[in-house]
């Protein structure tokens, strides 16, 4: 039995038994939906109306905060808003963005598309929270770093309170549960999807990386190494550019499969709408929507797990409120914009010309790219190009969400810190070589399952923010 056999079959009970628990589902309208998910979408919709549709009404000032019109000074922190936002969007904007979608719309029919952009703008309310919260209660270092995240403000709130023990274990059980699961999802997951777009691209079992895994996983370390060992201002100015250029990228090219399917732009936008809205595409799409989404970030916002949070809590900004205006943003670009463009491209393309069809056997990103593929041969090679700057920026990103969880659980020194970087890329590497399946399921599941200790912080948090934003709003007014 091989190595990963072994390790799988010593993991899958543990995995399976924490997945049940995470993951439990309960049967409603025919569906099996799953807690955690209505959890999260619950608190989504109520600080949505809670905080009177901050969505709606910090959107513009937070392009204002992004340009700079607002700023002013020198501040505590290590980045710009805009190296913040980029670096919080390069640890969400993963594969889910392009496969996820064509997953939804297959489980709910069109209308999911209606439903993804629905969970996406309710998700900005929570991200709101968290990021406000981050930034407020992070620690600024004694060499000038920064330390934040909901670990932090989860520890203050019952230290306030004195209970200070309550505190500290909530803390330590999401910065374990965080560093286990950025070893995962945020690790071996994507540098085995980046090995596999570049296989893709390269000739599939001709390739000469066929078999090779190993070497495409130490290239990829290698790699990680050099951005994450410069610290989050490193793996920000690595973010703030591969970012935007993956973004365009992806957009321009989405956009211009849309032109060119024009014809059927209309009466997709009807079909979306009008399937939304029947009562079996509303189960489906929400399902596709909701569940998908937040499973997996296969919407990539992560809106209530906390972990962007961390990336928001180093800008550079002594208003916690502007960075969680500035957070706005990120689940509005890679949910509602991304994902929404994702969702035009297979309705407009693939549902006309039959790429749904049962017997296709296209599903995930395949059904996407297949759908790039109808109009131009070779626009697959864009999406597995994009594919891999995805898993790439995802990496480095929780490399750093890795990191802070590391710490606030062994100490801000120089040694640990040089541990932590060191396991973390020798996992990048073994996420190329093996198939760990069950390691994968038990991060997966710790991930989601600090959901719930943070969601009930941003609860006990509500009254808190919710006056910290009226001020600062009334102050700007003035």
């Amino acid at each position: 039995m091989s190595v990963d056999s072994q390790l799988d079959a010593l993991i899958r009970p543990l995995a399976q038994v924490l997945s049940d628990v995470v993951f439990y589902r309960i049967h409603i309208f025919n569906q099996d939906f799953p807690l955690i998910v209505l959890w999260l979408a619950i608190a989504s919709l109520w600080f949505t109306f809670y905080l009177r549709l901050i969505n709606f009404r910090g959107f513009s000032h937070a392009i204002g905060i992004l340009r700079g019109s607002h700023a002013g000074g020198n501040k505590p922190g290590e980045i710009s808003h805009f190296k913040a936002l980029s670096t919080a969007i390069s640890g969400t904007v993963g594969v889910g963005n392009i496969g996820g979608v064509a997953v939804a719309i297959t489980i709910g029919g069109p209308g999911a598309a209606f439903w993804l952009f629905t969970a996406g703008f309710l998700a900005m309310a929570t991200k709101f929270v968290e990021c406000t919260l981050g930034v407020k209660y992070r620690r600024i270092n004694a060499d000038g770093s920064v330390s934040g995240g909901p670990m932090y403000y989860l520890e203050r709130f019952f230290l306030d309170r004195n209970w200070p023990k309550v505190g500290r274990l909530l803390g330590r059980f999401y910065a374990l549960a965080l560093v286990i699961g950025c070893l995962g999802i945020g690790n071996m997951f994507q540098s085995n999807q980046a090995y596999v777009q570049v296989l893709s691209i390269t000739g599939g079992e001709d390739s000469y990386l066929y078999g090779r895994g190993w070497l495409f996983g130490l290239l990829m370390a290698g790699t990680v190494g050099l951005v994450i060992l410069g610290g989050i201002r490193s793996i920000a100015t690595t973010a703030s550019r591969i970012v935007p250029a993956m973004a365009v990228l992806y957009m321009v090219s989405a956009i211009i499969i849309i032109a060119m399917s024009a014809e059927h732009l209309l009466s997709a936008i009807a079909l979306i709408v009008n399937s939304a809205f029947t009562w079996t595409s509303a189960q489906g799409g929400m399902v596709g929507a909701i569940i998908i989404g937040f499973q997996r970030a296969l919407f990539s916002n992560e809106a209530g797990i906390g972990s962007a949070s961390i990336a928001h809590s180093a800008v550079m900004t002594d208003e916690p409120v502007t960075e969680g205006l500035v957070s706005l943003l990120e689940p509005f670009i890679d949910s509602m914009v991304i994902c929404t463009l994702t969702s035009l491209v297979i309705v407009t393309t693939a549902i006309p010309n039959g790429l749904l069809n049962e017997g296709r056997g296209l599903e995930g990103i395949a059904l996407t790219s297949a759908a790039f593929a109808h109009h131009i041969s070779w626009a697959p090679y864009i999406i597995a190009i994009a594919a891999l700057l995805f898993a790439f920026s995802t990496t480095i990103a929780w490399s750093y969400y890795g990191l802070k969880g590391w710490t606030y659980l062994f100490g801000e020194g120089a040694a640990t810190q040089l541990i932590f970087k060191t396991v973390f890329c020798g996992f990048v590497a073994i996420g190329c070589m093996i198939q760990l399946s069950a390691v994968l399921d038990f991060s997966d599941a710790m991930v989601f399952l600090i959901s719930i200790p943070n969601i009930i912080g941003l609860y006990l948090y509500g009254p808190e923010i919710k006056r910290d934003l009226e001020a600062y709003l009334l102050k700007f007014r003035q």
